[in-house]
């Protein structure tokens, strides 16, 4: 009798995963998922300790711009607020004294635009008092509580090269005029008035200038519009510069990423003509360089640095879960980063800033489950305390966790990805959403909280997420190996990482659809035109689905924007070939198109050309558009609707959760 229901108890187990398969999808065609949650902005983004430890300055995101707001540390009141107007936003700010910020603005026309910094400095004092525009054209005021004072108005752009911590008052500044290839200069600004005087000028164009400890502008990088990259050296003030890296000869391109803490050794992140870039450790007095960091197969993801200097002492590396490698293992900082990733073993941690004599540390901690919390480390007694959270209404344990993953093209390359699997799941026959990132080329997608797959996941679907050719943090031959493969490879890629999780018995080979905004709303639209049976559905986002126009619009930005086109795109002549609105008749499957009118990257007439064309062959097209909004949607209600009508659009498809009204 004990065998026998033994036997009755294991049949009915053998039955057990699929029940529980149903059961969970039962349960997500019920569900609903509360976007407006998902979608609310953080409640700081980069925050920054002053030198002398008695501010906090933090970047806010507002509706369609970014803002600057100063805490008090005692009491995290608010001392100071600067915001500019509709789509400008901070693209850095730096302490360059205890009491006084430096911030460089940028602008972006979309939630995903990527910012283009426009050159203007401001400045403003941590109680917000005398705001003023050191560089820049900009006369207007705003934010900062009174008039915004202003130099001259100029046609230059400027960044900050050097805050220069034993002048209080001035600081460098890489000052570069508006001309299609111009020769920037470095100079030395007063921080009130914003008086420049010239200390040296590039030697190529487009250059970035990198300084030693001493404030000494000592490498200038940059390319003409041949985009060859040129990397020369100077031995100190007054001395020539010599060029020390030329990638046409070499074969390499070489940035320089700062000194030792005695100035003798420089180091640089160096692009390898086959695998990942290395960080090499240059004797500024032989010449010689020296391997110091390389991985195996991922490029440096962050630089870290002394703790009270800008002397690099080690990278983190970004495959899967973050790691910190450290040029001494030994030293204050590595010991430091050590005890904080013991403590939060699940999270990975980085020092955003420290006082100026290293005493005190801002720690930023993440995942993939939470989207990031700030303490403040004290390195003397070795004790962290809580300071806030970028999104505290959302629990960890609650959220989806996103597995990194590897797997072989159809030509042997080697791919990484990532899988985000509903919280509770048990990872097998899921409906699923591939989701390629935009870009394509110098993006990738990484480890951490993403919004848009913890939205897929809470609808109960998991996320395939693929770094396929072209995609940066893989070398320079695996970011080259994606030039002119639009439609081709790099779609290969997409396909094969698809068919790898039909395999591995992640996803339901019934039930995928494909997803993804700008380059990968194109991918999701040459999916299924490529690929009719794969998928069930494609859903495009600010999209271009029309290669010989995007690659006129970009030849016409100027020599270099050509050449880029021409090396990366294709020739003109064979991109209509992979154009996905010129293959709708190969497109089997319902479409799901968004847009906005303002959108400079991937303009509205993409999305129309590929629902008219979409519409001749009579299959099902949904689409949002709103004039207003550019190259992501900004305001909160079209955001909702967005990801609304896209939950909606999958349900249909796929039988997943819709969002909750």
């Amino acid at each position: 009798m004990k065998w026998a229901w033994m036997v009755v108890g294991m049949a009915c187990l053998a039955g057990f995963p699929q029940a529980l398969a149903q059961a969970q999808a039962n349960a997500n065609a019920n569900a609903q998922v509360d976007v407006a949650a998902y979608i609310r902005k953080d409640a700081f983004e980069d925050i920054k300790i002053s030198p002398d430890g008695d501010f906090f300055a933090a970047t806010v995101a507002l509706e369609d711009k970014t803002g600057l707001v100063v805490l008090r540390r005692s009491d995290l009141k608010v001392t100071a607020r600067f915001a500019l107007g509709k789509n400008t936003h901070i693209y850095d700010f730096v302490w360059v004294n205890p009491t006084r910020l430096v911030v460089s603005m940028a602008q972006k026309f979309g939630a995903l635009d990527k910012p283009q910094a426009t050159g203007e400095l401001f400045a403003v004092n941590a109680d917000g008092s005398q705001p003023q525009l050191l560089v820049g054209q900009r006369v207007q005021g705003g934010g900062a509580g009174t008039r915004i004072m202003t130099s001259k108005a100029e046609d230059v752009a400027a960044v900050v090269v050097d805050t220069l911590p034993s002048d209080s008052r001035n600081i460098l500044v890489g000052v570069r005029p508006f001309l299609e290839n111009p020769y920037p200069r470095v100079e030395k600004m007063d921080v009130i008035t914003g008086r420049r005087m010239v200390v040296t000028r590039a030697p190529v164009p487009w250059a970035d200038f990198t300084t030693d400890n001493e404030g000494g502008v000592r490498f200038a990088s940059g390319s003409g519009g041949d985009n060859v990259n040129k990397l020369f050296y100077r031995d100190g003030e007054g001395s020539e510069w010599k060029l020390i890296n030329d990638e046409d000869s070499e074969g390499r391109r070489e940035f320089a990423l700062g000194f030792s803490i005695d100035n003798k050794v420089a180091y640089l992140l160096s692009e390898r003509a086959q695998g990942p870039d290395a960080i090499v450790a240059y004797d500024t007095r032989s010449g010689i360089r020296t391997d110091l960091v390389r991985d195996e197969t991922i490029d440096p993801h962050m630089i870290l640095y002394a703790f009270g200097k800008q002397a690099p002492v080690g990278v983190m590396f970004m495959k899967g879960k973050p790691r910190s490698v450290f040029f001494d293992k030994e030293s204050p900082e590595a010991r430091a980063y050590r005890g904080m990733e013991e403590a939060l073993p699940d999270e990975a941690v980085y020092i955003t800033s420290t006082t100026a004599d290293g005493k005190l540390a801002l720690v930023q901690a993440w995942s993939d489950r939470n989207p990031g919390d700030f303490y403040l480390y004290d390195l003397t007694t070795r004790k962290a305390s809580y300071l806030l959270s970028r999104r505290s209404e959302f629990d960890p344990a609650d959220m989806a966790s996103m597995r990194p993953i590897e797997l072989k093209s159809r030509d042997g390359l080697s791919l990484n990805g990532y899988v985000t699997l509903p919280a509770g799941s048990a990872g097998k026959a899921l409906p699923m959403v591939v989701m390629p990132h935009g870009g394509p080329f110098g993006v990738k997608d990484d480890w951490g909280f993403a919004t848009e797959s913890q939205i897929l996941a809470k609808a109960g679907y998991a996320v395939l997420q693929v770094n396929f050719r072209g995609s940066s943090g893989y070398g320079r031959a695996f970011q080259q190996a994606g030039a002119r493969q639009w439609g081709l490879a790099m779609q290969d890629d997409l396909t094969d990482a698809t068919r790898w999780a039909i395999q591995q018995g992640i996803a339901d080979p019934g039930k995928i659809c494909i997803f993804g905004a700008s380059y990968g709303a194109y991918a999701a639209l040459m999916g299924v035109a490529k690929e009719p049976s794969l998928y069930r559905c494609a859903a495009g986002y600010v999209g271009v689905y029309d290669l010989p126009t995007m690659h006129g619009a970009d030849s016409r930005d100027g020599k270099s924007s050509k050449t880029f086109a021409n090396e990366w795109y294709g020739d003109p002549a064979t991109l209509a070939t992979v154009s996905p609105n010129r293959m709708a008749d190969r497109i089997k499957v319902p479409v799901f198109l968004a847009a906005g009118g303002e959108d400079e990257i991937a303009p509205m007439a993409h999305s129309t050309m590929m629902e008219r064309a979409l519409g001749k062959t009579g299959i099902p097209v949904e689409t949002l558009y709103y004039k207003t909004e550019g190259h992501g949607f900004y305001t909160e209600p079209h955001r909702l609707e967005f990801y609304r009508k896209l939950l909606a659009f999958l349900g249909k498809n796929l039988g997943g959760a819709v969002a909750k009204e």
